[in-house]
């Protein structure tokens, strides 16, 4: 399990510095929006967490892409949500 969970953080390392890197510029464009992040690029910004899910999962392999809630502070990005169940 810590192998998948390393390999992913990796995964998304682009994204999330892009995320970091931009977040003034992307809040005054997305406030409060859910984006959806491929690469170094914006695809997609949602009012809500399940929106952005549903349009990157339908057009992307999950995994290659991040959600991330565009707020003004390390905040948004400093408290974890998970959605994930275990059986």
């Amino acid at each position: 399990m810590l192998i998948t969970y390393i390999n992913y953080l990796a995964m998304l390392e682009v994204e999330f510095k892009y995320f970091r890197d931009h977040q003034i510029d992307l809040f005054k464009e997305y406030p409060n929006k859910y984006l959806v992040i491929k690469g170094e690029k914006v695809i997609g910004s949602f009012i809500t967490f399940e929106d952005a899910i549903d349009f990157a999962s339908k057009r992307y392999e999950i995994g290659t892409f991040m959600v991330q809630l565009c707020g003004p502070s390390a905040d948004c990005y400093t408290q974890f949500h998970s959605r994930v169940i275990f059986a």
